[in-house]
Formats: structure tokens, C-alpha cells, sequence
């Protein structure tokens, strides 16, 4: 389930949005960095003044305690903004390209467990390795068929069994003039979709 609030519609949410993303402006400019340079400058030209007293020290490390609790959620604000449009901009890419796995739109909504599953990229950077034209590939189901179609039965990661008579998966051709398998992927493969 997303996790996105729908835009504010009171005026006071409109007022807190429109305040929160021009004090997230301004926090990040050089200004504010100048600004929280010339606070700890007066702080600390001010400590001979109160003798470098406990309650001298305890205005910095509350006024600087207050900043980032504040922060902290200016800084969650913005992350979660930036996230769902680069989530957004990624689906539309996804969706657009031809012979892209369409199972990884809305990828951001599976479990960790799912996305384990799914996270079969490096397999894909082994192949590529093996191939001479890099970009060819454009699903781990389409890889893997071509792969089988050149080098024989075994996906890339897998070795066969010891023993088995089974050439190593390094995409030598087998050697006992069996016909390859039948070009269903192999069980240990990535799921089928969420």
C-alpha cells in the first residue's frame, strides 16, 4: 500500500506545505550555512562574557537540538517527495521501454523478501560479460533463453552436480550429445511477479 499523503486540502495544510518547502529552500542555500556559521561565531565570542558558564553551554546545545528535531522532518519531507517522483519517472521508463520486465513497476510495494527474488542483476551482468554486443539483453528470462540457445542448459550461476557428467556452467557445450533441456527456466530463478 503507497504511503503518500494526498495533497492538502484546508488552508492550514496548504500553509504548512507551502511554509515546509520554502524553509527546505532555504536550509539548503548557502545563506542558512552562513547564518548557523555566525550563530556558533556569537556563541562562542560571547563565552569570556558568561564565563563559559553551564547555562552558556546549555543555549547552544538546546538551540541546536531544537534545529534538528525540526530538521529531521524537513529532511524526511523532502526524501519522501523525491523518492515517489524518481519512483514515478523509473515506472514510466519501465513501462515505455520495449522488452522491459514490467514486473518491476510499483517494485517499491513488495516485501524484502519479494524484492530478494527479484534481485537477479548480477546473473544479467554474468551473461553480459559472456556476449559481445552488452546491449542486447532486456529481461533475466530473455537472457537466460538466449544463453541457453548459445551455451547449453546450465544458467550462468548454477554449476551441475559432481559427478553428473554435466559440463561446468562456463558455457561450454555438453559433452555427452545430449539434446539441451527443454528451455524452461530453472526453478531457483526469479518469481514470476509479486
Amino acid at each position: 500500500m503507497r504511503q503518500s499523503a494526498a495533497y492538502p486540502k484546508s488552508r492550514l495544510g496548504r500553509a504548512l506545505e507551502d511554509g515546509s518547502r520554502r524553509v527546505t529552500i532555504w536550509t539548503g542555500s548557502s545563506w542558512a550555512f552562513a547564518a548557523a556559521a555566525l550563530v556558533i561565531v556569537v556563541w562562542l565570542a560571547t563565552g569570556p562574557l558568561f564565563h563559559f558558564s553551564d547555562t552558556w553551554q546549555l543555549v547552544i546545545n538546546t538551540g541546536t537540538t531544537i534545529v534538528t528535531f525540526l530538521m529531521v522532518f524537513l529532511i524526511q519531507r523532502t526524501q519522501n517527495k523525491d523518492s515517489l517522483a524518481i519512483q514515478l519517472k523509473l515506472n514510466e521508463l519501465v513501462a515505455a521501454v520495449t522488452g522491459a520486465s514490467n514486473r518491476l513497476i510499483d517494485v517499491e510495494e513488495l516485501s524484502e523478501a519479494e524484492l530478494d527474488r527479484l534481485h537477479y542483476y548480477h546473473r544479467l551482468a554474468e551473461m553480459a560479460k559472456r556476449d559481445a554486443d552488452l546491449l542486447r539483453s532486456h529481461s533475466v528470462e530473455e537472457a537466460e533463453s538466449r544463453h541457453r540457445r548459445k551455451h547449453g542448459p546450465h544458467p550462468p550461476d548454477a554449476s551441475p552436480p559432481p559427478g553428473s557428467g554435466a559440463p561446468p556452467a562456463s558455457g561450454a557445450p555438453p559433452s555427452s550429445g545430449a539434446p539441451p533441456s527443454s528451455g524452461a527456466p530453472p526453478s531457483s530463478g526469479p518469481s514470476q511477479g509479486p
